[in-house]
Order: structure tokens, then C-alpha cells, then sequence
């Protein structure tokens, strides 16, 4: 759905990372708010989350990597309220003039700005891809920090076959491809349970397999 992320946790990478989103946000938006229309597993298993978040009835969902907020709305239209978040202030000016009902903030996923324990869901599509892979337990940590006991974390990535994660010459910035194996084994050692996974084939004009993992914060 979305292919690309904000959390590069050298300074200079931040920045370059940011300026470069920053500078491609009207062509991305351009080219995604509608591209779920199209995608009816993602579409599916996004109701499957929203109806999981709802049941528990532990917070909000927060949208994180939300670009311009596409997928943001088209959560909080399943029933749980939910609010965006991205690095890239062009990407949420956007989202702020598609969306203006919405709540749209600036942050990254290494430090949120939210107290422990207050998302009923977390978001996080095609968000960690550029996260150098040393780096993803910390973004894991921050993700089961921000859940309520019970929440549910959906994540999506480009998936690759190898046990090592892979790197791949994205159009933005440097990124990785991850074995869903690998980053299941990775969400468990942060403390998820593993509730189900999508691993679908590329469509026409996608490299690569594109992967889901639905997790429970226990």
C-alpha cells in the first residue's frame, strides 16, 4: 500500500530522508490515496484489524508512517477513532487538507510522543522499511510501549526469502526486504503474538511479494 517510512536514527539520514518525502509528498499522494480501491486482501484485512481494535475497546489507532492519510480515513471509517503521524510535514499538510476531520501530527516512530499503554492499534504500513535492521528492535519496543494490553499492531512490508533482510534500491531511499518469518521472530522477542499473516503475490509494476503481520500485544 504505502513504500516508504521516517525513521532513519542517524541525524544526517533523518534529515535527508525527510527532505526527500517532503519533496516527493504531492506526487506520492497523486499516485496512493486511491490505491486500495484495488487491493481487496489489504482491504479485508484492515476490516479484520478495525473489528479486533473495536472489540477490545483499549484507545484510538495511531496511523504511523500515515503519508496522506488515505489509509488513516479509511480506518476511522471502519468504526475506531483514529489519528495519523509522520515525519515528513509536507506528507501531513496533505493529510490535514485531504482529511481536515482527521488529527494529523509530526513525529517519528523512534520516540513517540504518547503515553504508555493508550493505543487500542498501531498502523505501521510499509513504515519501517528504510529502518537500518539493527535498529527495528528499538521501533518495536516503542510500538508495544504505546499499546494497551490487548492492542493489535498491523504491519506491512515488502517480503523477501532470505533469513537476512535484503536490501533493495527503493526510489526514495536505501531499504530492506524482510523474510515474514524473520520480522514474526523479531515482533515476538518485542512481546507480540503473532494473530495472522498475508503474503501476497506482486501485482502488475510491483517487484516483489508484499507481506502483512497481524500481532497482538498480550
Amino acid at each position: 500500500m504505502r513504500d516508504r517510512v521516517f525513521t532513519v536514527n542517524r541525524p544526517s539520514a533523518l534529515h535527508d530522508t525527510k527532505t526527500a518525502y517532503d519533496a516527493v509528498a504531492p506526487l506520492y499522494a497523486e499516485l496512493f490515496s486511491d490505491v486500495l480501491d484495488s487491493l481487496p486482501m489489504e482491504r479485508a484485512l484492515l476490516a479484520a484489524f478495525a473489528e479486533l481494535v473495536q472489540a477490545h475497546d483499549a484507545g484510538p489507532v495511531a496511523d504511523i508512517g500515515c503519508g496522506p492519510g488515505h489509509v488513516t480515513a479509511h480506518v476511522h471509517a471502519l468504526g475506531p477513532t483514529t489519528f495519523g503521524i509522520d515525519l515528513s510535514s509536507e506528507m501531513v499538510a496533505l493529510a490535514r487538507r485531504a482529511h481536515p476531520e482527521l488529527r494529523f501530527d509530526e513525529g517519528s516512530m523512534t520516540d513517540l510522543d504518547l503515553a504508555d499503554g493508550t493505543l487500542g492499534g498501531v498502523l505501521a504500513l510499509y513504515s519501517v522499511i528504510h529502518t537500518p535492521p539493527a535498529r527495528l528492535p528499538a521501533v518495536f519496543a516503542e510500538f508495544q510501549r504505546v499499546l494497551a494490553p490487548g492492542g493489535h499492531l498491523l504491519l506491512g512490508f515488502f517480503a523477501g526469502d532470505d533469513p537476512l533482510p535484503q536490501e533493495f534500491d527503493h526510489k526514495v531511499a536505501l531499504a530492506y526486504r524482510w523474510s515474514p518469518d524473520a520480522l514474526a521472530d523479531l515482533l515476538r522477542r518485542a512481546g507480540f503474538a503473532e494473530v495472522a499473516r498475508l503474503l501476497r503475490e506482486p501485482r502488475e509494476g510491483e517487484r516483489f511479494q508484499q507481506a502483512h503481520l497481524l500481532m497482538r500485544k498480550p
